[in-house]
């Protein structure tokens, strides 16, 4: 029952994101009802046009909902209108299919002898053909209606708002309750469109007149209502954070009560912040010291003038077991150590993100200038005898690759690439249970992310990277027989960053700056 708990404590959050879910369903699905019957009616004596126009409908189905987020988004940015017309696009099938099959298949006679009476094509459609089919033509907005409640939890990754922020933050975090704080509420509203469209379908006769005046009202909510931004406050200046880092220990809620930063946050895939920065969606993201984006985009990291952040010296976080079953694994892994600078990293970051190059090739060409053994069919094993694991960002599935390609270069062990965890913990999770072997970690992540130690601890070591790597080791190797490798040499700790002609207009140079120019009025 925790779940419940958190739905209790998170009972306002949860308010708001049910009814920007319904926003977002409810918008597309009364465009798409309009135009779905529209074109449905459209075709009814034209049947080869009518099987052109459902299959090509149908297609817009077979695209994967992420996809067809991620063709919309450099044309309409991010936020709630692209959402919309990626859920207007999938709960058109239904609406146009049903609407062409329930008139197409009215009795002959019924059409015959309307027409005998003296009706016109308009009064025939109006009075006869639309009331008889409107059963079947509710059926398809019924099915397009449950679909989109379920699409619509994708939405978040694009800053769309909804009960998908919830489940993606638990997801990143491992955290059933606050997965089940937004399934939940999705499931129930699901049901609750769908039994009540039913009760309309069933009960058709006696709901027929109402039926108009309530879509009139319904229309005039929905695109009247202001849709509330995700942390329900207004400022000057907007925030694009990726969901772990809303909610992880050393993420926004800690750097909030260290600096106290009033902003507005649009919650989106990390993957999608560096872009919205640019396009001036949003005005300050997260992100990483050494992400080559930074260069590529002419972004500023804000000095971190009160050192909340921890260092986050990247190294190998082996399960033990692997290390007894394969002796040579942590001689191979070793040759990396202390050999990735920040400035190699950086440059490996922005070859892949900006310059397009594929992954493979970068972390081989980084090896083969360091002169180090490695093997270019790495990764790919169907019978592994090591499983490597990485995070759903470009440098983690660098150094997956490069763990990966040292290892077959240097041993006789077979390797298999499992890339692009959701979070933290789930990863973290997956190592545990021996599901992976290893995986490239932050001490920084390890040591308040993970192991989350009391605040006495956390002032004994400071921000020193070797105390912080020995207490971390130790601990990882004692409650949770796994251990940390020595560190591959860069340290790459989050920054908080801004357009670098934004940063420098509003003379903000560090996150004391960004608070102060915050909470002036």
């Amino acid at each position: 029952m925790s779940w419940f708990y958190y739905i209790l404590d998170h009972l306002h959050e949860v308010q708001t994101q049910t009814f920007e879910h319904l926003y977002l369903t409810g918008i597309s699905l009364i465009l798409a009802s309009i135009v779905g019957i529209t074109v449905g009616v459209s075709i009814i004596k034209k049947e080869k046009l009518a099987s052109l126009i459902i299959s090509l409908v149908g297609v817009i189905q077979t695209i994967p909902s992420l996809a067809l987020l991620g063709f919309l988004l450099p044309v309409f940015g991010i936020g709630a209108v692209p959402a919309i017309i990626a859920l207007f696009l999938y709960a058109l099938l239904p609406i146009v299919r049903n609407t062409y099959i329930g008139i197409k298949e009215i009795d002959p006679a019924i059409i015959e002898a309307a027409l005998g009476m003296g009706m016109s094509r308009f009064q025939l459609l109006r009075i006869v053909q639309i009331p008889i089919a409107f059963p079947v033509i509710l059926g398809g907005i019924r099915t397009s209606a449950v679909i989109n409640v379920g699409v619509a939890t994708l939405c978040a990754l694009i800053a769309a708002g909804g009960l998908g922020e919830f489940i993606f933050r638990g997801i990143s975090l491992n955290n059933p309750s606050m997965i089940l704080a937004g399934a939940i509420p999705a499931s129930v509203l699901a049901i609750f469109i769908d039994l009540f469209l039913g009760y309309i379908q069933k009960h058709i006769n006696h709901v027929w007149k109402l039926i108009a005046p309530l879509i009139i009202v319904l229309s005039a909510v929905f695109l009247l209502y202001p849709k509330g931004e995700v942390s329900h406050m207004k400022s000057k200046l907007t925030a694009g954070f990726n969901s772990e880092f809303i909610e992880r220990g050393d993420g926004y809620i800690g750097l909030n009560e260290l600096y106290d930063l009033p902003i507005s946050i649009k919650e989106m895939e990390i993957g999608l912040m560096y872009e919205a920065l640019e396009n001036g969606d949003v005005d300050v993201i997260d992100g990483f010291s050494t992400d080559g984006r930074i260069k590529a985009y002419n972004l500023k990291s804000l000095v971190d003038d009160k050192q909340y952040f921890p260092p986050y010296f990247a190294a190998p976080l082996v399960h033990r077991q692997a290390l007894l079953d394969n002796p040579s694994l942590s001689d191979a892994l070793q040759l990396l150590s202390n050999t990735v600078t920040d400035e190699d990293i950086t440059q490996l970051n922005y070859l892949v993100d900006r310059e397009q190059q594929s992954i493979k090739d970068v972390a081989a060409q980084y090896l083969k200038n360091k002169q180090l053994p490695f093997s270019l069919k790495a990764g790919h094993h169907s019978e592994p005898d090591v499983v490597i694991g990485s995070k759903a960002f470009t440098e983690s599935f660098i150094l997956a690759h490069l763990f990966a390609m040292v290892i077959e270069g240097n041993t006789g062990l077979r390797t298999e690439l499992k890339l692009g965890f959701g979070g933290t913990k789930l990863l973290f999770d997956a190592l545990r249970t021996k599901e992976i072997d290893l995986y490239p970690e932050y001490t920084g992540t390890g040591l308040l992310v993970l192991l989350q130690p009391q605040d006495t601890i956390l002032d004994r070591l400071g921000s020193d990277p070797n105390a912080i790597f020995q207490y971390t080791k130790t601990e990882f190797q004692q409650l949770h027989n796994v251990t940390w490798l020595d560190p591959l040499g860069f340290n790459n700790t989050f920054a908080l960053m801004m357009r670098r002609e934004h940063a420098d207009s509003l003379q903000i140079e560090t996150i004391s700056d960004l608070s102060t120019y915050l909470q002036t009025e």
